[in-house]
């Protein structure tokens, strides 16, 4: 797998004339829970455009993933420290114009992997998306785990909508850094709320949504298993979503 950060420009010329897929991990910086780190989501995203790398490379096709986008909107967290928001208007910008960066560049085929699962947040990289392409003429992709025929294929935590830190993102993150998961997790007793219901019906933050601690779903249940046989989909899901948009 070949970072963009870690090799020099003459390296990345050459590499652009080969035409790579361009995976761009999105992520953010906010509360998860008292058991994950607060980059939970940068590093999953990593994490999966690593796995996907190595999917894509497998089949001859070429890949280099760019440096990770660790800000984002994050404002139902925005009462826990060490979370750190954009607006909507920077967060699409930052987005647009690093995806026409590259495509300027010569890389036409970038590929958002993201796994800040925020309304608000996958609405600018929609809009980041359509808005590179009114720039470029060039297609981004954006691999939507919250679209319906991904999002019923993926745990049933994740589809009851309580997995904010949950055994969805803790069993990924097992899977992935387990350095980085806290023991306390065992101690915290399931919280089976609705995050996507409690959005929808006004709750503006985690606290008025009933996640006093900033976790959803049951943390203690999160096994490796559970997280790499989510990842398998989630592999799945971007592949697919680079067959798609450069068919």
């Amino acid at each position: 797998m070949i970072k963009l950060a870690e090799i020099p420009w003459p390296e990345a010329a050459a590499l652009c004339r080969e035409q790579p897929v361009v995976l761009i991990p999105v992520g953010a910086t906010e509360a998860h829970g008292p058991h994950l780190p607060l980059g939970t989501d940068a590093f999953l995203s990593e994490e999966l455009a690593r796995r996907v790398a190595l999917a894509l490379e497998v089949r001859g096709t070429k890949v280099v993933v760019a440096p990770t986008l660790s800000y984002a909107i994050t404002e139902y967290a925005g009462g826990f420290c060490g979370t750190i928001s954009l607006s909507p208007a920077t967060a699409t910008s930052l987005v647009t114009d690093v995806c026409s960066s590259l495509i300027e560049q010569g890389f036409l085929r970038v590929c958002l992997v993201n796994s800040h699962l925020e309304p608000a947040h996958v609405a600018s990289l929609r809009a980041a998306a359509l808005a590179t392409e009114a720039r470029t003429g060039r297609k981004v992709g954006f691999a939507d785990q919250t679209e319906r025929r991904w999002a019923r294929t993926l745990t049933d935590e994740y589809k009851r909508g309580a997995c904010h830190a949950g055994s969805y993102e803790t069993s990924l993150l097992l899977a992935s850094r387990p350095d980085l998961v806290r023991e306390a997790r065992h101690a915290l007793p399931p919280l089976p709320i609705n995050l996507a219901e409690a959005m929808k019906e006004g709750k503006a933050t985690f606290e008025e949504a009933g996640a006093h601690d900033a976790y959803f779903g049951d943390p203690a249940s999160a096994t490796v298993e559970e997280g790499e046989s989510t990842y398998a989909l989630l592999v799945t899901m971007v592949v697919t979503t680079v067959d798609e948009t450069w068919a």
